[in-house]
């Protein structure tokens, strides 16, 4: 049996309903990985510049990073030039950020209750955060609040459509069922963003990268051997908090065989697709649609 080194899923914090002015569930949830996550979760190239491409930010504009997190990607984006506010529900995840950064504005608070004046920011990023969110049509609506008329809004995520395609699926089945099913739908997305009044523009997918240095969920698509790394899993939302002993310690015992006899090859095989592994939604706020009280 293989050695695994676990972090308790902490019984698996209880969902809240959406609560104005209250930190939900996800605070909790953060605070239990938020210890070590940097060792593995780090800026990516490719993605930073993905993210400047499709939020086409200025040097005289005022950005939102919402959950942020430890702020690797709110501290990268403000290097190169652009001034950036970093909200995130856990009080760990921020104390973290700012260590890397004290110049960016670091708020406790959630998208659900964004307290930021209106027309305020003239763009946002929201990476690998959404499924977090307690309520898409409240999260949306309070980003159309604070964006500025013609202001861009840059989502990136996975959906469980892409996830489906992931082979993990072969390995830890109940793990990525929970994590499938926590996750919205593009179409909900897209419903939500609608209704806000924000203009969808474009998604765009991605596909993981050999090199990625970013250690998300699907970071090993290439390389299996990665999710033998306890600090790996533990950065890792569905390995973290997600997922039981006995699935991830059977699930690495199966893969450590695959990968022996090279029956790993004909797995990652058999799942390949044109789903993309995550998804990048742009919105934008219609020119002239200030929000008044």
């Amino acid at each position: 049996m293989v050695d695994v080194t676990f972090a308790k899923p902490q019984q698996i914090i209880a969902q809240t309903l959406p609560t104005r002015g209250k930190i939900t569930h996800m605070d909790v949830k953060y605070d239990k990985i938020g210890t070590d996550y940097n060792l593995t979760r780090k800026a990516d190239k490719h993605l930073t510049e993905q993210l400047i491409h499709h939020l086409k930010p200025t040097n005289s504009g005022k950005y939102l990073d919402i959950g942020c997190g430890t702020g690797n990607y709110t501290n990268e984006l403000q290097k190169n030039g652009f001034e950036f506010i970093g909200i995130d529900p856990s009080k760990q995840m921020l104390e973290k950020a700012k260590l890397k950064n004290n110049e960016i504005d670091w708020k406790i608070g959630s998208v659900e209750n964004i307290e930021l004046p209106e027309n305020f920011v003239d763009g946002i990023i929201a990476s690998l955060t959404i499924h977090h969110w307690t309520d898409l049509e409240i999260g949306f609506l309070e980003l159309n609040k604070v964006l500025k008329p013609a202001g861009r809004i840059v989502i990136f995520t996975s959906t469980p459509k892409q996830m489906k395609g992931y082979w993990l699926n072969n390995y830890f089945p109940k793990m990525l069922s929970d994590s499938i099913i926590q996750m919205p739908t593009l179409e909900s997305v897209k419903t939500a963003i609608k209704n806000s009044g924000i203009e969808l523009l474009e998604t765009v997918k991605y596909f993981i990268k050999p090199d990625l240095q970013d250690h998300f969920l699907y970071c090993g698509k290439q390389n299996p051997e990665l999710y033998f790394d306890d600090q790996i899993r533990h950065g890792i939302s569905s390995f973290s908090l997600l997922a039981n002993r006995t699935e991830v310690e059977q699930g690495l015992s199966e893969l450590r065989k695959d990968i022996d006899s090279r029956k790993i090859n004909d797995i990652i095989k058999s799942y390949e697709n044109d789903f993309g592994d995550y998804q990048y939604i742009i919105g934008k706020k219609p020119a002239g649609n200030k929000v008044y009280n």
